[in-house]
C-alpha cells in the first residue's frame, strides 16, 4: 500500500502519466477527482496528504476535508482558485510555477493583437462563409507606429513588450511598482494608458483589488478604434460593461482568451459579437510548457512529502 495519497483535482491534458510516475518515485498514489465541483472534491480529499490543482476551486471546505494535507500545489501561476489563507492557517504549504508559460502567453497576446490589426479573424470568417471581398472589412492599419498599452508589468507583460517592440509598436505600461523598466517603455496611469492606446493588453493577477479593473468607466476612456486583449483572468473585465461599450462604439473590438465563467455562454454578448475574438483559455498551452509544468508541480509535492522545501513556496511562514 502506498505511503502517501495525492489528489489531483482536475487537469487539461490527455493523461496523468507524468504526475503519476513522478509521485510513484516517492511511494505516493495519485488519485484523480471524478469531477471538479466542491462536493466531489470534498469527498475525494478525505485522507489525502497533498493536493494538486489546475483550475478547480480548492476552497476552505475542500481543505478542511483533508486535515493531513501538507501541500496544495497549483498547476499554473495564479492562486485565485485556492484558499491560501485557510491553507496557511492550517500549516499547508502552497506552491505555484510563476515562470510557467510566460513565452506562450506573450506569444498568444501578440497573435491576438496582430489578428485584430490585420483583420485575420474577420476575413477568415468571411471567406469561409463564401464572401471574398477585401472591401467588406474595416480599414487596415500598419502595426508599426501604433501604441500598445500593457496593464500589469510582470514577467509576461515584459516579454510582450519586448516582442511587440520588435514590430515597431510604441509601448506604454501601467504598473503600481514601476520596477524593472525596459528601455523605450513609458509609464502611464491606467486612465492615461486607456486613452492613448490602440491596443490594451491585460496582464494582472485576479484578486479583490483587480476584479473588474476594466468596467464601464474605464472602457469609456478607450479610443473608438482601440482593441482590448485579455490573456490573464476573465474577472479582470466586467463583461456586461464590455458588451455595452461595444454596442455603443466605445471601442473597436476585443480578444478574450479568458472569460468568467469558463466556458462562457457563447450565444450572448460580448462573446457572440463578430468584433470579439474568443479562444478557449489556450494562451498557456504548448507541449514544452505543459511537460515542464507537470514535472515541476509533481516534484514540489514529492519534495514536501519527503520533508524537503519545494520551490516557489507562497507562504513560507508555514515552515517557521
Amino acid at each position: 500500500m502506498p505511503q502517501y495519497k495525492v489528489l489531483l483535482t482536475d487537469y487539461a491534458w490527455a493523461d496523468v502519466e507524468i504526475e503519476r510516475s513522478t509521485l510513484a518515485d516517492v511511494d505516493a498514489e495519485l488519485i484523480v477527482a471524478p469531477a471538479g465541483d466542491e462536493e466531489s472534491l470534498v469527498k475525494a480529499a478525505a485522507g489525502v496528504d497533498a493536493i494538486m490543482t489546475n483550475w478547480a476551486k480548492v476552497t476552505a471546505r475542500v481543505l478542511a476535508a483533508a486535515p493531513d494535507c501538507q501541500i496544495v500545489a497549483r498547476l499554473g501561476i495564479g492562486l485565485d482558485n485556492i484558499d491560501v489563507k485557510y491553507a496557511t492557517e492550517h500549516k499547508m504549504l502552497v506552491t505555484n510555477v510563476p515562470d510557467y508559460c510566460l513565452t506562450e502567453v506573450a506569444e498568444h497576446a501578440l497573435a491576438l493583437i496582430l489578428s485584430h490589426a490585420r483583420k485575420v479573424a474577420f476575413y477568415h470568417l468571411e471567406t469561409k462563409a463564401g464572401r471574398y471581398d477585401l472591401q467588406a472589412g474595416p480599414q487596415l492599419r500598419r502595426v508599426a507606429g501604433q501604441t500598445l498599452g500593457i496593464v500589469g508589468w510582470g514577467n509576461i507583460g515584459r516579454q510582450l513588450a519586448q516582442k511587440a517592440s520588435a514590430l515597431g509598436l510604441k509601448i506604454i505600461a501601467s504598473s503600481r511598482s514601476r520596477t524593472n523598466p525596459i528601455a523605450g517603455v513609458e509609464w502611464r496611469s491606467l486612465d492615461e494608458l486607456l486613452s492613448e492606446s490602440d491596443y490594451v493588453s491585460l496582464h494582472l493577477p485576479l484578486n479583490g483589488e483587480t476584479r473588474h479593473t476594466l468596467g464601464a468607466r474605464q472602457l469609456a476612456r478607450m479610443k473608438p478604434t482601440a482593441y482590448l486583449i485579455n490573456t490573464a483572468r476573465g474577472g479582470l473585465i466586467d463583461h456586461a460593461a464590455l458588451a455595452a461599450a461595444l454596442a455603443a462604439g466605445q471601442l473597436a473590438g476585443a480578444a478574450l482568451d479568458v472569460q468568467e465563467p469558463e466556458p462562457p455562454d457563447l450565444s450572448v454578448p460580448p462573446f457572440n459579437d463578430p468584433r470579439v475574438i474568443v479562444t478557449p483559455h489556450a494562451a498557456f498551452v504548448s507541449a514544452e510548457s505543459l511537460d515542464n509544468l507537470r514535472e515541476r508541480t509533481a516534484s514540489q509535492v514529492a519534495d514536501r512529502l519527503l520533508g524537503r522545501r519545494p520551490e516557489n513556496v507562497i507562504n513560507p511562514e508555514v515552515l517557521d
